[in-house]
């Protein structure tokens, strides 16, 4: 999720925590530890210049729940043994660093960027994808908690407000996994009608909401799309049909980048060739044909591709532009028109380079 979702996340819980007098001490250090993960973009910023590393080492080890319980110990014994407020309460500080750090990731992980939950160990990143990575409505209540806490202070009711907060901003995520739930089964009805009850897919909520979904599945040339709205639409999802040049990334798929991006995004990606260089676009993140994250791997010579260092594409910021239709989208369904081209039957199977698990 966003940074200041965080702050306010590990701020909520942290002083729900800790005891009532050391409350808007409790606000800061929560929002600090809420907030410490994400700092890992610095030193690997420093460490390297490859855009596909910067991208698949970012939410690895300092999102570790492997990792983030000793970070929090050593946190907490430095504190307790410079006296004050930690030694004064120790076991509840000693949570409420717990908290307001682990909660991070697992936060995260309900985005579809993927957070390697267990690193180290050579699990794939998990991507719930259940909540677009930023949702005023998730955090509208933890800031008021925060706010309430921070003014009330000891005040029995400043403890209210928390657990009101944290509790709203739960039941969000709730809802969240029960609208993912109804899209993925009406995506696999759907599919089904076109042979494709088995390919790979995944649905992620459009930005700023979780009442209109997008879903992608794998073909053996490509992929299709669809969106599907809880509130205007009814009956299968209609699904747009485009290609890969999935020949031209089985040539370089031994390359270390693709096989980084590979394992980072489940396979969910799509290649094409522009200007003389392969092209791979990261489906998980955008829409087509506008990606978050592109990356030229390959350029080609007379003797077919040659290895490039990885180059990150701009971002096409034409895609701020689809905002207004995608609201509009949300409360109806568009009426079928000559540009909207749904798939035909298949019955070719899913090729083995896309290795994601089908949702459950």
């Amino acid at each position: 999720m966003d940074s200041l979702t965080q702050i306010f996340l590990g701020a909520a819980v942290a002083a729900a925590i800790a005891p009532p007098e050391h409350r808007r001490a409790a606000l800061l250090a929560g929002a600090a530890l809420g907030t410490l993960p994400d700092l890992d973009v610095l030193p690997i910023n420093l460490l390297t210049d490859d855009p596909v590393a910067r991208m698949t080492w970012h939410r690895s080890v300092s999102h570790s729940l492997l990792v983030l319980p000793f970070v929090a110990w050593a946190i907490w014994t430095w504190f307790r043994g410079r006296g004050g407020r930690v030694t004064q309460s120790p076991v509840r500080w000693f949570w409420a660093m717990q908290a307001a750090l682990l909660t991070h990731p697992v936060l995260d992980a309900f985005t579809v960027y993927g957070t390697q939950l267990w690193w180290p160990l050579p699990i794939k990143p998990v991507m719930w994808s259940s909540v677009f990575i930023i949702d005023p409505l998730y955090t509208v209540w933890l800031l008021l908690a925060c706010a309430a806490a921070w003014f009330l202070r000891e005040r029995r009711v400043a403890q209210s407000a928390l657990v009101i907060g944290l509790a709203m901003s739960s039941l969000y995520l709730g809802a969240s996994l029960w609208a993912k739930h109804a899209v993925e089964q009406e995506a696999q009805r759907s599919l089904a009608l076109h042979n494709l009850e088995d390919a790979p897919r995944f649905s992620v909520p459009m930005p700023f909401n979780i009442l209109l979904w997008r879903v992608v599945a794998m073909t053996p040339d490509g992929f299709v799309e669809g969106e599907r709205s809880l509130v205007a639409d009814s009956g299968p999802i209609r699904f747009r049909e485009y290609p890969s040049d999935v020949l031209e990334l089985a040539r370089v798929f031994d390359y270390p980048s693709v096989q980084r991006l590979h394992w980072f995004n489940h396979g969910f990606m799509k290649a094409q060739v522009s200007d003389d260089r392969l092209v791979v676009s990261d489906l998980r993140m955008g829409a087509e044909p506008d990606y978050s994250f592109r990356f030229a791997v390959a350029r080609r010579e007379d003797d077919g591709w040659n290895e490039i260092p990885p180059e990150q594409l701009e971002w096409p910021w034409e895609a701020g532009d689809r905002l207004q239709a995608m609201w509009q989208r949300i409360w109806r369904t568009p009426e079928r028109a000559a540009d909207v081209a749904e798939i035909g039957r298949r019955t070719a199977p899913v090729p083995s380079t896309a290795t994601a698990e089908q949702p459950r």
